[in-house]
């Protein structure tokens, strides 16, 4: 009958159309980018994650360094302590690691302002006084060399060389991450410029105040 095969014809073209999968499921793609194959581009992540590494770093330095200064105020007052005299070039390491946290922030301030150029120019002179910084606490290390202070010469000896170059090698790292910043090509980076600069500010800002931190303590020790 005539009504029969139609509807055999109906079955037939259902039972093809869920045997192909069309029509049934949507494209995997959600109906955006055509035949093309593309896929939509990533969204980056949220820049929580960076600030709550940075803070979760920043907090196991100072426990580290904190640590430090407890063992030493408690053999500070051993028979066999022998004041070390702070260098005078540390203090004009000082003022150079604290002039750097000022072009730091004149950076970022030119990049709110959408000027890369002048942000670049800034974070590289903070990056070249970070190694200032870095080449004058060798220099000064070499002073102490000269004047027959060794890092086995006495219990204030150790902890001062052991101060400054555990801060030494904290600030290395935050010269690297200022070079991570100034070359990085963040258009295809999961972070924005913008992130990143703020996150290394704040490691670098925090390096600063700990030296303040140990000098005032290395120099109340002697």
């Amino acid at each position: 009958m005539p009504g029969t095969a139609a509807g055999q014809d109906i079955e037939l073209i259902v039972e093809k159309v869920a045997d192909d999968g069309g029509g049934i499921l949507p494209p995997s793609n959600g109906g955006r980018g055509g035949d093309d194959g593309k896929r939509p581009p990533k969204r980056r992540p949220s820049p929580r994650r960076y600030y709550t590494g940075i803070a979760l770093g920043i907090v196991s330095v100072l426990m580290f360094f904190m640590a430090l200064a407890s063992a030493y105020l408690v053999r500070r007052g051993s028979p066999d302590w022998v004041p070390v005299r702070v260098p005078g070039l540390m203090w004009f390491n000082t003022a150079v690691l604290l002039v750097s946290s000022g072009t730091l922030e004149m950076a970022r301030k030119r990049l709110g302002l959408l000027d890369v150029a002048g942000f670049r120019r800034l974070w590289a002179v903070t990056t070249i006084l970070g190694v200032a910084f870095l080449i004058g606490q060798v220099v000064a290390w070499r002073q102490l060399v000269g004047e027959g202070i060794y890092l086995a010469s006495n219990p204030a000896s150790s902890f001062f060389y052991i101060f400054t170059g555990a801060h030494a090698l904290h600030l290395l790292g935050g010269v690297g991450a200022l070079s991570y910043v100034a070359w990085r090509n963040f258009e295809r980076a999961q972070v924005t410029r913008v992130v990143a600069a703020e996150v290394t500010s704040y490691y670098w800002h925090f390096m600063d105040g700990l030296w303040l931190f140990l000098l005032v303590l290395l120099y109340l020790g002697k």
